[in-house]
C-alpha cells in the first residue's frame, strides 16, 4: 500500500493497512497528521479554548464571580505559541502511533504515475520510486485565494496563518460566513478584537440549522460583534497598519486585519492523476464511490481532497474504508446521513442525519421538536440562556433519523443522538434511558419524550 498524505485520511488508512498485515509506506511532506493538526483543526480548536475560557469569565458575574477591572486578558502571543507548540505534539504522537504499527514513513511529495507507481520528490533531495498493488491519494486542501485579496501573512490572512499573530487584532474583518469564518468571528470576538464579519448571504452559516444559527446572530449582536449581510467582498488591500475590504457595492470596511475564510482548493494538481485514469470535477475534486475507489485501477482516495464532506472524522472513516475494501475486509458503504458535525462557535452547533431543511420540503416525512435549553435546571445553575435542543423521527415508527444541538459543548451532547441515528434508536428508547439530574443531556431524553407523545 502506497498512502499520498498524512493527514486523518491517510494516517488512519495506513493504521488500518497495517493491522490487516499489508506492507504500508506513507508519503508525508509536512508532517503526519496533515493541516487537521498542524495548520487547521487542532490549531483552531486550541485558540478556541482559550476564547471559551475568555467568554465564561466575561459572562460569570451572574454566578456571583467579581473580576477586578483588568482581570480578564488575552496574551494572544502566549495563546499562539502554545497552539504551535500542541500541535507539534500532536503530529509527533501520531507519527509515533504509526512508526509503532510498522508503516513506512518517506518525508516527500508524491504522484502517481503508471505501472502501479509512485515516484517521491524527497524533502532532503533526490527520488524514491515505489511499485504498489493499491494507492491512496488523501493529499488535503488549502485556503481558497481570491484574485483581490492576496494574502501577505501580516494584515491579510488565512486561517493557516493566524498562529504568527503576537498582538491581537484591534479590529479583524473577517471575510466568509461559513463554519471556518464564524469559527474564527467568534473567537477572536472573545478574545477582545472588534470583529467584523462580511457575509454575502442572508444569514451567518448559510449551510446549517436555520433556528441554530438564528441563536448565533444574536448572540453575535449581543456581545458587539458585527455581522454584514448580503455584503459581498470585492478586493482587500493593505493601507500602512491596516487593511481595507471593498464590498461589491462600493462601501469600504477598514480594519487592522483580515481573515480570508471563502472555501478550499484540493492539492490535485500535479499528482498524475490523469495519467492513471483518475477523474476528477470541475473544481478539482477527485471524484471517488462509496467505499473511496477513484476511476483508476488500484487508486482510493479519501479526505478534503474528494470534497466529499470536508471534516478530519470523515477523511479518517473515508480512509479506513478503503484499506477495509482492498484488502478484502467487511466494509460498509460511507453513509453520511450518519456524520454527527460540529460548529466551534459559542454557542456551539451541533448535528447529525436528516436536516430541518430536509423535513421542510419534504425530502423525508418527519416529525419534530426543539426544546429551549433556558427550562434545563443545569442550565439555569450555569447561567446559560442561548441554546436548544432538537430532534427528527419518522412518524408511526419513532425511529431517531437527526438531530440538533445549540449550546457549549455540543460537540459532546450530540453523540446520543448520534448514537440514536446510528442504531436506528427509537424516542421510546432515547426516552428510556437514564440521565443524571441535573444535566444538559436531560434536554435530550425530554425532547424524545415529548415527540413519543407526539401524534
Amino acid at each position: 500500500m502506497a498512502i499520498l498524505g498524512g493527514g486523518p485520511g491517510g494516517y488512519e488508512a495506513a493504521l488500518v493497512a497495517a493491522q490487516l498485515g499489508a506492507e504500508v509506506t506513507l508519503v508525508d511532506r509536512d508532517g503526519v497528521g496533515g493541516s487537521t493538526v498542524l495548520t487547521d483543526c487542532v490549531p483552531s480548536k486550541t485558540l478556541i479554548a482559550t476564547a471559551e475560557v475568555a467568554t465564561d469569565a466575561a459572562e460569570s458575574s451572574e454566578l456571583g464571580v467579581v473580576l477586578g477591572d483588568d482581570a480578564v486578558r488575552v496574551d494572544l502571543a502566549r495563546v499562539n505559541a502554545r497552539v504551535q507548540r500542541l500541535a507539534a505534539a500532536q503530529s509527533a504522537d501520531t507519527t509515533a502511533t504509526v512508526e509503532r504499527a510498522g508503516v513506512r514513513i518517506v518525508r516527500g511529495t508524491g504522484r502517481l504515475a503508471p505501472g502501479d507507481r509512485v515516484l517521491v520528490d524527497l524533502n532532503d533531495g533526490g527520488t524514491d520510486e515505489l511499485v504498489a498493488d493499491v494507492a491512496l491519494v488523501a493529499t488535503g486542501a488549502r485556503p481558497r485565494v481570491l484574485r483581490d485579496a492576496e494574502p501577505d501573512g501580516e494584515r491579510i490572512l488565512t486561517w493557516e496563518q493566524v498562529y504568527d499573530l503576537q498582538e491581537l487584532p484591534e479590529r479583524l474583518i473577517v471575510v466568509g460566513s461559513g463554519v471556518t469564518g464564524a469559527e474564527f468571528a467568534s473567537g477572536y470576538n472573545a478574545l477582545g478584537s472588534d470583529v467584523v464579519l462580511v457575509s454575502s448571504r442572508d444569514r451567518v452559516l448559510p449551510g446549517e440549522d436555520a433556528d441554530a444559527a438564528l441563536v448565533l446572530e444574536d448572540v453575535f449582536a449581543r456581545r458587539g460583534l458585527t455581522v454584514l449581510s448580503r455584503s459581498r467582498a470585492a478586493s482587500v488591500k493593505r493601507v500602512g497598519d491596516g487593511v481595507v475590504v471593498t464590498l461589491s457595492d462600493g462601501r469600504t470596511v477598514e480594519g487592522t486585519h483580515c481573515l480570508m475564510a471563502v472555501g478550499s482548493v484540493p492539492n490535485t494538481e500535479s499528482l498524475g492523476l490523469a495519467e492513471c485514469g483518475v477523474a476528477v470535477d470541475e473544481q478539482g475534486f477527485i471524484t471517488v464511490d462509496k467505499v473511496s475507489r477513484t476511476s483508476g485501477r488500484g487508486v482510493y482516495a479519501a479526505g478534503d481532497c474528494t470534497g466529499v464532506l470536508m471534516l478530519a472524522s470523515v477523511a479518517a472513516m473515508q480512509g479506513r474504508t478503503a484499506m477495509w475494501h482492498a484488502l478484502g475486509d467487511a466494509v460498509r458503504p460511507l453513509d453520511l446521513k450518519t456524520v454527527a458535525a460540529n460548529v466551534f462557535t459559542a454557542p456551539e452547533i451541533a448535528t447529525v442525519g436528516w436536516s430541518q431543511a430536509a423535513v421542510d420540503s419534504g425530502e423525508i416525512d418527519a416529525r419534530a421538536v426543539k426544546l429551549p435549553l433556558a427550562t434545563n435546571a443545569r442550565a439555569k445553575m450555569q447561567g446559560i440562556k442561548d441554546g436548544f435542543v432538537k430532534l427528527f423521527c419518522r412518524p408511526g415508527t419513532g425511529i431517531v433519523v437527526g438531530g440538533v444541538v445549540v449550546a457549549p459543548r455540543a460537540s459532546e451532547l450530540i453523540y446520543p443522538i448520534s448514537l440514536a441515528v446510528e442504531a436506528s434508536l427509537t424516542v421510546d428508547q432515547l426516552a428510556r434511558a437514564f440521565t443524571v439530574y441535573p444535566s444538559l443531556s436531560g434536554s435530550v431524553a425530554e425532547a424524545a419524550r415529548r415527540l413519543r407523545h407526539r401524534g
